[in-house]
């Protein structure tokens, strides 16, 4: 860093009142690593020539969302975890209901909540099926609401459910309407906003991990007063809910958390 140049501490208090997302909520070493490279891709010098840059170059700062966002999923991410969803989470949430309601935190470009549709699709037959999918982004949101889809997120989708729910078109794989209209897309901020509803069921994957230790808590505590009793949150393979008896959870299955009932 330059001796003109903006400190980190600054510079993140210029981010947040751009866009309104808090970096100072990430873990601090991860996030200057990634913004070190961001910066040098940018060809900047310091964090006050990038913040020039993110300001009048809208390709500059589209990249900088889409690399803080962390957009990177597959349908049907960990298949055996979603095996467990299908098996024993959905059938018990949804028993003796006429409806339920799935909040997708931090979908991405779509691949999370357009499984989630799959599985709604297929083991619930006669109960209706609201999921919501929110993410920060405005940009991969509307990439999302399309349903498209590589050969690489494809690669835990068997043929039997591509044949099923999904239409190859050129290189793209797309979703059909039958899924998409099970799922709403809407912008939302998990450090910032309050929760969108109540919901029986919470899938919020490979997102809160790259959050400090403090917006971490903040942000489960939202989910868990965001269930209804009985409702499960379901997170990452790499991820556990810390001080999860604390906030109130039951910890069921690996990777589950349940609100009792």
């Amino acid at each position: 860093m330059r001796q003109s140049d903006l400190t980190y501490e600054e510079f993140i208090a210029q981010i947040k009142q751009r866009t309104g997302i808090d970096l100072a909520l990430y873990k601090q070493e991860q996030m200057q690593r990634r913004l070190k490279g961001s910066m040098e891709r940018a060809g900047a010098d310091g964090y006050a020539a990038y913040l020039r840059l993110l300001d009048t170059n809208p390709t500059v700062r589209q990249v900088f969302l889409d690399r803080l966002t962390i957009n990177v999923s597959e349908l049907f991410r960990n298949p055996e975890h979603f095996g467990t969803l299908a098996d024993r989470i959905l059938p018990e949430i949804a028993e003796g209901k006429r409806s339920i309601r799935i909040w997708s935190a931090g979908c991405s470009y779509g691949a999370e909540p357009v499984s989630l549709a799959v599985l709604a699709q297929e083991k619930l037959p006669g109960v209706s099926c609201e999921i919501l999918a929110t993410d920060i982004d405005e940009s991969i949101l509307k990439a999302a609401a399309k349903g498209e889809f590589q050969d690489p997120d494809m690669k835990n989708v068997n043929a039997q459910r591509r044949a099923r729910w999904f239409v190859r078109e050129g290189t793209t794989w797309k979703a059909k309407p039958e899924l998409m209209r099970l799922i709403r897309f809407m912008k939302h901020n998990l450090l910032a906003d309050s929760a969108p509803g109540v919901f029986d069921l919470i899938v919020c994957r490979n997102v809160v991990i790259y959050f400090g230790d403090e917006a971490k808590d903040r942000v489960n505590r939202m989910f868990f007063q965001a269930l209804k009793p009985g409702g499960y949150l379901f997170v990452g393979g790499t991820e556990r809910v810390a001080d999860s008896e604390e906030i109130g959870f039951e910890n069921p299955l690996p990777f589950f958390y349940r609100r009792p009932r």
